[in-house]
């Protein structure tokens, strides 16, 4: 026989109870706070019996109505029936184990501008991946990180192209043509009254006879002359140009070297960044698998312990209310196990896009949990080498530089310049006259060719002086904006140099914390444990009751998460402090080994 005391206070009280437990399932629990209040009268007399029933009546009320707010239930409720649910099909494939370690060729990106098949989304495997080959993968492939080396390269070309500005141009030209025209000129009024002799008269001549003729140049009035005219032609030569005096040119290229600069800096920093991402989801990740082992064991237990209450029941041993509170907490646990894996699934995902896997590819995370070590430099140490160097700031600095350069530029363009230049080149035309036609007497006088050539060749050398006099305040008012976006990249400095401070504080504290907090999660782990262990064996003795059980559960189960959250916890805030210290290269073109910790990192 049990030893388990009889809870109800009558058996109308206990009807009434398992009445409202069957009929409302899991939200019978919601019955429990009310039990006190209505237990706070005598036990003695009639009245308080009633009073305990009316009060169980109006509850079973209230939840007969909260139950016909939710939806109907697509099968009905068996609690006395073990077993559980089926989890959806993609929910399980994405959540397989890893068919075996990632191979070289297999994360190979797709294309920038391709976007994936129905197939490749589909027919995806899953790879198991350490933290260090999915850094160096997020290195070598990153769309962010690649952006970020075309940016580098760009601003490289710029400055090369503003170093041209210190040498000569010299450009080579050349123009082909050929074509016709046809054309007719008419003399509006004679020629015979400029006074320029006999042969420009109507009558300045003597023919055969003593008869007057008009001279050779003589053009009556309305007299005319239509020919066509075709030619080719081609010319070429040789341009130079240098800008002897130019006060913009060296600002110009001092602020594309200070782009570069910033340019080189912010890949640095854009490289601080990847790795603290990658780690974070990796972390994550691990975290995710190890939640879903958590729970996969809580709801393994949760079916053994129901399995134990059915059969206690069907012995005899214990009410009905142990068992339909097992159900409900077994399906708590369901729905938490449910939602881990959602969670890893999503992880998984997140883990991909920064690594910039192909579609058909899912990394899984293959290195167990360990702890990082604590954090070797103290704070102050911390924050003096978070400064020195830092690619953030630096960053920064060049940006203001760049600014001030410009400023000085664009003022170059208020003072004098003073150019060379000089040309030499040669050209060559050939020109057909004919289908000539005349009429009215004939018009005018010049000679015509039938065909004829041209060649020729020039040069020139010469100096040019432009002076910007006026220009209505638009150069100077550019001036004044660049100098206001340098005093604003200077307060920029200032809010980053306030950000740096705040975070790798905020990671250092609370990356001592986690270390403590890890150390008592470690503490409570093993009681809570030790604690469960023996209250199954009461329970099963019949010493204990399943409440008990359920608590001692539910307690474990918060001790193994908060020391998943504390060691999970450490290993982010070191990755964060981390970030803040980590020397990268400034050059694209220079290895980048994954550093995990500080120890690794050159001095």
């Amino acid at each position: 026989m049990p030893i388990r005391p009889a809870v109800p206070l009558c058996a109308r009280a206990l009807a009434l109870l398992v009445g409202i437990g069957a009929a409302a399932g899991s939200t019978s629990a919601l019955a429990a706070p009310a039990a006190p209040a209505a237990l706070v009268a005598p036990r003695t007399g009639r009245a308080p019996t009633e009073r305990l029933e009316r009060s169980w009546r109006r509850l079973d009320a209230e939840l007969r109505a909260l139950d016909q707010l939710l939806p109907g239930e697509p099968e009905p409720f068996e609690p006395f029936r073990s077993g559980t649910p089926e989890l959806p099909a993609s929910l399980i494939r994405a959540n397989q184990p890893a068919a075996g370690a990632i191979q070289p060729g297999q994360a190979a990106p797709s294309p920038p501008l391709a976007l994936p098949a129905a197939a490749e989304l589909q027919a995806g495997g899953i790879a198991g991946l350490s933290l260090e080959q999915a850094v160096a993968i997020a290195f070598a492939q990153s769309a962010t990180l690649q952006a970020q080396r075309e940016q580098v390269a760009a601003a490289l070309a710029s400055l090369q192209a503003a170093m041209g500005r210190y040498w000569p141009t010299i450009r080579a030209v050349a123009a082909g043509l050929t074509g016709a025209e046809r054309s007719t000129q008419t003399s509006l009024a004679r020629n015979d009254t400029l006074g320029l002799g006999p042969q420009f008269a109507a009558e300045g001549l003597q023919g055969a006879g003593g008869r007057p003729t008009a001279g050779a140049f003589y053009v009556p009035k309305g007299g005319s002359v239509t020919t066509t005219t075709s030619g080719s032609g081609f010319e070429g030569g040789l341009q130079l140009g240098y800008a002897l005096l130019d006060f913009a040119r060296t600002p110009t290229v001092r602020a594309a070297r200070a782009n570069l600069e910033q340019q080189r800096n912010l890949y640095a920093q854009r490289l601080r960044s990847l790795q603290l991402q990658v780690s974070e989801a990796y972390y994550r990740l691990q975290q995710s698998d190890q939640l879903v082992r958590v729970y996969e064991a809580n709801l393994r237990n949760d079916l053994v312990i129901l399995q134990e209450s059915l059969d206690l029941r069907q012995a005899g041993l214990v009410p009905r209310l142990d068992v339909l509170r097992r159900r409900a907490i077994t399906a708590t646990g369901e729905e938490s196990l449910i939602q881990a894996m959602a969670d890893r699934a999503v992880a998984r995902r997140q883990l991909a896009v920064l690594l910039n896997l192909p579609p058909s590819l899912t990394p899984s995370a293959s290195d167990p949990i360990e702890v990082q070590p604590r954090w070797p430099l103290d704070l102050e140490a911390s924050l003096l080498a978070a400064y020195r160097g830092n690619p953030e700031l630096e960053a920064l600095l060049a940006t203001r530089e760049a600014l001030a350069r410009q400023k000085q530029a664009t003022a170059a363009a208020l003072l004098p310049r003073l150019s060379l230049f000089a040309g030499a080149g040669g050209s060559s035309a050939s020109t057909r006259v004919g289908d000539v036609a005349v009429a009215g007497g004939g018009c005018c006088g010049t000679t015509l060719l039938p065909l004829s050539s041209s060649n020729a060749w020039d040069w020139s050398v010469g100096l040019s002086l432009t002076w910007l006099l006026f220009d209505g305040g638009t150069t100077s008012a550019e001036v004044r904006a660049l100098a206001r976006r340098e005093a604003a990249t200077a307060q920029d400095y200032a809010a980053s140099r306030n950000d740096i401070r705040l975070r790798l504080e905020q990671a250092f504290f609370q990356h001592e914390a986690s270390l403590a907090k890890l150390s008592s999660a470690r503490r409570g782990v093993a009681a809570a444990l030790q604690a469960f262990r023996d209250v199954r064996l009461r329970y099963l003795a019949g010493l204990s009751s399943e409440v008990e059980v359920s608590l001692t559960q539910d307690r474990l189960i918060n001790s193994l998460v908060q020391r998943l959250n504390a060691t999970v916890e450490v290993n982010i805030t070191y990755a964060r402090l981390l970030r803040e210290l980590l020397p990268m290269p400034r050059d694209p073109g220079q290895p980048i080994p994954p550093r995990l910790q500080l120890g690794d990192a050159p001095s």
